[in-house]
C-alpha cells in the first residue's frame, strides 16, 4: 500500500491521518472508476515504477483512475511520473486514432464519471470525420466548408448509382454511431448542431435511431428515447426536416403517450411546414374516448403553428387548397361538432382562398350529415363562405339546394348582382373617347342598377316563411339572367380592351356593341 500511496494523493492523505503503529487500515473504494478492471490497471502503473502501455483501450480507464485516485502533479510529495500527465500527452494524439479506436474509447466513458474532456475530445474527432466524409463523397456534387464551420453536401441527380453511393458515403456511420448509449447520444447531437453539421442529415440519423431503439426497448425507455429525439429535432433548423418522418414520429409519441411537451414541439415542427403536408398526414384519428373519427382539434393546433411563422401568399394558399379537402373529408362525420367545422371553415384569412367552390361542397356536405341542425346553425356555418369567390355555376346551385337558409340563396344572388355591377362600370381609360361604346356602356350600367335596385327591395320585403319553392324558382330565373349579363359585360370589355390597343376608335365596332345588349 504505501507503494500505491507514494503515487496517489488520496491514498497519501489517508495514511496521513493514521496514527501510526502496527495497526492495519482497510481502504474500500466501492465507486472505483472502471471497478476490478480499472484498479488493476492502476497497480500495474504502480508497480512497474510509474510505466504502462496507453493505448485507446484503456486510455479512458486510466484517466479515470488517475482523476480518481489524485495521481498527478498536484500531488507535491513525490517526483514519480503521474499517471494523469501521461494519459493527457497519450490523449493528444488522438487525430492518429482509427474510428474504431474512437468508438471503443467513448463506449468505455460511457460508465465513468469523469472522463469529461475525452469524451469531448473523442466527439469532436468523430464529428470532424463525419463531416470530412460527406465532403469527401465519390457522386457527383459540390462540397465546401465556410468560414463558419458549416459542411456543406449537394449531389447531382443525374446518377442512381451515385446518388445511391453519395447517400452510402454519408450514412455509412448511422449504425456505428447508435450503439451509443441515449445521453451520450444527445451530447454528439448538440455538439454536431453547434459545428453547423448538415441539419438534414442530423435529422435523417435520429428518425433512423428512433425507429431502430423502437424495435428493442421496453416502453419507459420507448418513451425516453421519443422526447429526447424530439428535442433534439427542435434545436434544428425545422426546414431541414421531412414533414413526412415528423407525421410519423407524432403518431409513435400519440400512441405512447409521451409528455405534453413533446407532443406539443412536434406539432409546432409539423404546423411551420403545414404546406408540405398531404391529406393522408392529417387524417389521424382522435384520441380514445373522442366521439368524431379524426382529431380536429390537432389540425387547428397546427393551423395555428402555421399562421404564428408569417403568412406568405404560395404557402398559404397550398395550406388553403388542403385545408379544403381536409374540411371535406371530415365533413360527413356525424359526430363532427358545428362549432369545430366552423373553426375549421374559419381557421384561415379570406385571402388565402381565390374561390370558395370547394369550402361550398364541403359545407353542403356537412349539412347533408347534420339533418338536425337548426336554422339558425346553419346560418353561422354558410358565414364560412365568401359568396363574391364563389363561381356563378355554384350560385345557382345555392339557389336549388333545398338543404342552404333561404337566406343563404338570396345573399349569393345579391353578391353576384354586385360583381356584375363592378363589370359593368367604365374605367377612367374608356371615358376619354366620345364616340366610343361608353355610351351604350352607360346604358347597361344603369340597367344593371336599376336590376341591382329591384333585387334588394324584392329582398327586403321577402318572407322567409312563405313557400320556398316559388321563391327558389323565382331566384333561379333571375341567376340565368346574371350569368348571361355577365356573358354580354364580357364580349363588351374585350372589344373596348381591343380598340384601346388600336388607340383609335373603330365606329363599326361601336356601332355593334349596342346590338349585343339588345
Amino acid at each position: 500500500m504505501k507503494i500505491i500511496s507514494s503515487y496517489s494523493g488520496r491514498l497519501s492523505k489517508l495514511f496521513g491521518k493514521s496514527t501510526g503503529g502496527t495497526r492495519t487500515l482497510k481502504v474500500i473504494f466501492n465507486d472505483f472508476p472502471g471497478g476490478a478492471e480499472g484498479f488493476e490497471l492502476m497497480l500495474r502503473f504502480c508497480y512497474n515504477n510509474g510505466r504502462i502501455d496507453i493505448n485507446p483501450s484503456n486510455l479512458s480507464l486510466l484517466y479515470s483512475a488517475a482523476k480518481f485516485m489524485e495521481m498527478s502533479s498536484d500531488f507535491p510529495s513525490t517526483t514519480r511520473p503521474n499517471l494523469l500527465e501521461q494519459t493527457e500527452k497519450s490523449l493528444q494524439q488522438i487525430g492518429y486514432w482509427t474510428w474504431s479506436e474512437l468508438l471503443v474509447t467513448l463506449k468505455q466513458c460511457q460508465d465513468l464519471s469523469n472522463s469529461s474532456s475525452i469524451v469531448e475530445k473523442c466527439m469532436d474527432s468523430l464529428i470532424g470525420r463525419m463531416a470530412l466524409s460527406s465532403e469527401s463523397s465519390p457522386c457527383p456534387s459540390t462540397s465546401s466548408q465556410d468560414s463558419s464551420g458549416t459542411f456543406r453536401v449537394s449531389c447531382d441527380s443525374r446518377s442512381t448509382e451515385s446518388l445511391k453511393t453519395c447517400f452510402v458515403r454519408g450514412t455509412w456511420w448511422f449504425e456505428e454511431i447508435s450503439g451509443l448509449s441515449l445521453s451520450f447520444i444527445e451530447m454528439l447531437i448538440k455538439a454536431m448542431a453547434s459545428k453547423k453539421f448538415d441539419h438534414g442529415t442530423i435529422s435523417k440519423f435520429l428518425f433512423y435511431y428512433q425507429k431502430s431503439k423502437c424495435y428493442s426497448t421496453s416502453g419507459g425507455e420507448k418513451v425516453k428515447t421519443i422526447e429526447v429525439v424530439i428535442d433534439l429535432l427542435h434545436i434544428l433548423d425545422w426546414s431541414s426536416i421531412p414533414c413526412k418522418s415528423l407525421f410519423g414520429l407524432l403518431r409513435v409519441a400519440l400512441s405512447l403517450n409521451v409528455s405534453k411537451c413533446s407532443r406539443k414541439k412536434v406539432e409546432n415542427m409539423i404546423g411551420s411546414q403545414l404546406d408540405q403536408a398531404t391529406l393522408d398526414n392529417l387524417l389521424i384519428p382522435s384520441p380514445h374516448g373522442a366521439n368524431s373519427l379524426y382529431d380536429v382539434n390537432l389540425v387547428l393546433r397546427f393551423l395555428k403553428s402555421f399562421l404564428q411563422g408569417g403568412i406568405y401568399s404560395i404557402r398559404l394558399k397550398k395550406v388553403a387548397s388542403l385545408m379544403d379537402m381536409y374540411i371535406a373529408e371530415v365533413a360527413p362525420d356525424p359526430s363532427l361538432k358545428p362549432s369545430k367545422f366552423l373553426a375549421l371553415a374559419m381557421a384561415l384569412p379570406d385571402s388565402a382562398r381565390d374561390s370558395y367552390n370547394e369550402m361550398y361542397r364541403a359545407i353542403d356536405m356537412y349539412l347533408e350529415a347534420h339533418t338536425g341542425l337548426s336554422n339558425e346553425e346553419k346560418m353561422k356555418i354558410c358565414c364560412a363562405l365568401n359568396y363574391e369567390k364563389v363561381s356563378a355555376e355554384v350560385c345557382m346551385h345555392i339557389s336549388q339546394n333545398k338543404k342552404f337558409p333561404s337566406r343563404t340563396a338570396i345573399q349569393a344572388l345579391m353578391s353576384q348582382q354586385v360583381k356584375l355591377k363592378n363589370l359593368l362600370q367604365p374605367t377612367n381609360a374608356t371615358t376619354c373617347f366620345v364616340d366610343s361604346p361608353c355610351s351604350s356602356l352607360g346604358e347597361a350600367d344603369q340597367k344593371g342598377n336599376k336590376d341591382d335596385q329591384q333585387i334588394v327591395l324584392y329582398a327586403a320585403k321577402l318572407d322567409f316563411s312563405a313557400d320556398n319553392e316559388r321563391l327558389r324558382a323565382h331566384l333561379q330565373g333571375m341567376q340565368w339572367r346574371v350569368m348571361e349579363l355577365e356573358k354580354v359585360c364580357r364580349k363588351m370589355q374585350t372589344q373596348m380592351t381591343k380598340m384601346m390597343k388600336s388607340k383609335t376608335p373603330n365606329r363599326s365596332s361601336s356601332r355593334s356593341l349596342p346590338k349585343l345588349c339588345s
